[in-house]
């Protein structure tokens, strides 16, 4: 089992803290082994077994407390001591007003709460009236690179390793697989339950083979710009015309789902954030291999996807540059810490290494400011610190 550091290592100072913590993701990203680890670390701090509760709500023991009076009653009637307990709910969002019920255990009990769920909108909707001000949000991916190869331990050859991470992503479940036609079912399989279950049943959404025209775009145009009126044009045809504000409105559930982030540009030199300017990234390229448009640069869309997710991991929130000779992949912010990032597949010739290093000659900070890419040979210029992909993705 690989223990997700990354994100333990953020939560941990909360562990005992009355604020709930609320950990969200796309399905099958590993969610509930981080819930397991937790729990395993909470019972090395000598925490009674009676005084730590897991319910979750994907297990049809549990089908029956998916009611709220009876979710409320059966934790109620576990907590019989004056003493703190530690409780754990996986997959909440199952659970009708689980929000009240939640804020209910938190206002009577000394309580120490996570929750999971596989929908954003756990932020944003739910818990937003109920529990203002009183949760910590963490967001969880697949596999990144580094734990992709704490998985395959027993190899260290990165460059295959790296090659296979392209290709199939960082799904837990599929990490596992040997055979590539198990791993495509299981992607496969991953995506559809996503689809139905967050998106198309949660949304009510009345015409599902809109949304998955809207959909396969998004995934399969992983780095690219995205507007509404640009994805009407692409997907409709004669049988099926998709307004633009429908498209808004299904990538909003696809966020919510987890599946892709849209980011916004920022005005670099004027210190702004551009409105209908944003770029989509896909969560797992996996899903990227499954839905791909096959275009000659596919390679430099991969290698900027995984950089923007790896970003994302380390607790970066992440925006696209904008100057006014071009754009920045990435402006990422974390606290008071503030880089640069380009990405590119290879510098193969010398407009390349313009390309990419000249970007930031109109940026006049003095932020770090990185160009990775899949070169071994390094290629640092003018204070601009060039690394090698494996290097940045496997560096504390």
């Amino acid at each position: 089992m690989v223990k997700r550091e990354l994100y333990l290592k953020e939560i941990r100072p909360f562990y005992e803290s009355e604020m709930v913590k609320v950990i969200t993701g796309i399905r099958r990203c590993g969610k509930s082994t981080l819930l397991r680890q937790i729990i395993d670390e909470v019972r090395d701090a000598q925490v009674p077994e009676e005084r730590i509760l897991y319910l979750n709500f994907e297990d049809y023991k549990f089908k029956a407390y998916c009611e709220p009076g009876a979710f409320y009653e059966y934790v109620e009637s576990k907590l019989t001591r004056q003493e703190k307990y530690y409780l754990f709910f996986d997959e909440i969002q199952n659970v009708d007003e689980f929000e009240l019920v939640v804020n209910s255990f938190r206002a009577t009990h000394d309580v120490s709460i996570f929750i999971t769920g596989s929908n954003s909108r756990l932020l944003s909707g739910e818990l937003a009236t109920h529990l203002s001000g009183r949760t910590v949000s963490f967001r969880i991916l697949p596999f990144n690179f580094k734990e992709f190869c704490q998985f395959h331990e027993d190899r260290s050859d990165y460059d295959q390793l790296l090659a296979e991470y392209m290709k199939w992503g960082g799904f837990p479940l599929v990490c596992k697989e040997k055979e590539e036609r198990s791993k495509e079912i299981l992607l496969s399989n991953i995506y559809d339950s996503v689809v139905l279950k967050d998106i198309v049943m949660r949304n009510k959404v009345t015409s599902p083979q809109a949304l998955e025209r809207v959909l396969d775009y998004l995934v399969g145009n992983s780095s690219v710009t995205v507007s509404g009126n640009k994805i009407s044009e692409a997907i409709s045809d004669k049988h099926q015309k998709v307004s633009a504000p429908t498209v808004y409105d299904y990538i909003k559930y696809v966020e919510e789902a987890c599946i892709c982030d849209k980011i916004p540009r920022y005005d670099i030199r004027g210190k702004k954030q551009l409105a209908f300017e944003e770029k989509v990234y896909v969560c797992d390229l996996g899903f990227f291999y499954l839905k791909k448009n096959r275009v000659k640069d596919e390679y430099n869309y991969i290698v900027e996807t995984i950089c923007y997710n790896e970003l994302i991991t380390r607790g970066y929130k992440v925006y696209v540059g904008k100057t006014y000779r071009g754009e920045v992949d990435f402006i990422a912010q974390r606290g008071q810490e503030k880089i640069y990032v380009q990405a590119a597949y290879y510098l193969t010739d010398e407009s390349a290494v313009e390309r990419e290093f000249g970007a930031y000659r109109v940026i006049e900070d003095n932020y770090p400011k990185y160009v990775v890419s899949m070169d071994k040979v390094p290629l640092s210029r003018d204070g601009i610190i060039h690394k090698n992909l494996i290097d940045f993705l496997l560096e504390r």
